[in-house]
């Protein structure tokens, strides 16, 4: 299943996703615009079409398991391996460092695409991919709904997502919002 550029826009406006403010970004950068995919996740629906969309694009990739960062990439993770027929697994921090807990197993013989809601900095997700590497298990590919990267992000493997949007970025001492008092909002996962 493929679904538009317009069609992800339009959904992320309808659920109220696409915020305009003053957002820290959990990668510590701030931005004028935020999408908070959880507000389109909570959906199943709109879960179902974008996790279908997104395993649309790694189907014929031999894949056995698929994993997403806590806490973002939890439900997109779980309805691409659902799309798949697949296992889905997620990395949380333990002690500031992403690791698999809660009994979760990748090893050798597994083929893992790894899952994200929205990439910036991709911090979070070349951790997890990190993560499934140390236990020997091959990275087929990466993937997410948005990518609002600046520049390419080397994951060592293909990334491939639903939407690419150029959203601007600061640093927080070269933010104009700063500079006019705008009240900072964090929404994003990682304190």
């Amino acid at each position: 299943m493929e679904i538009k550029n317009q069609d992800i826009l339009a959904i992320f406006k309808k659920t109220g996703a696409l915020l305009n403010g003053h957002f820290k970004l959990s990668s510590g950068l701030h931005s004028g615009q935020y999408l908070q995919c959880a507000q389109v996740l909570q959906y199943p629906e709109y879960a179902a079409q974008m996790g279908e969309a997104i395993a649309g694009k790694f189907k014929d990739e031999g894949i056995t398991c698929v994993a997403g960062p806590a806490l973002g990439g939890i439900i997109i993770a779980h309805e691409v391996a659902k799309a798949l027929g697949k296992r889905c697994v997620f990395g949380e921090r333990e002690d500031g460092k992403m690791t698999l807990r809660r009994g979760f197993k990748i090893g050798p013989d597994d083929k893992v695409l790894a899952i994200e809601d929205v990439i910036t900095t991709g911090k979070s997700i070349n951790e997890l991919i990190s993560v499934i590497r140390d236990t020997g298990a091959v990275v087929i590919g990466a993937g997410a709904i948005v990518d609002r990267s600046s520049e390419r992000i080397d994951f060592g493997c293909e990334l491939k997502t639903l939407i690419k949007l150029d959203v601007q970025k600061f640093k927080p001492e070269e933010c104009n919002l700063c500079k006019d008092n705008t009240p900072l909002v964090k929404p994003g996962s990682r304190k």
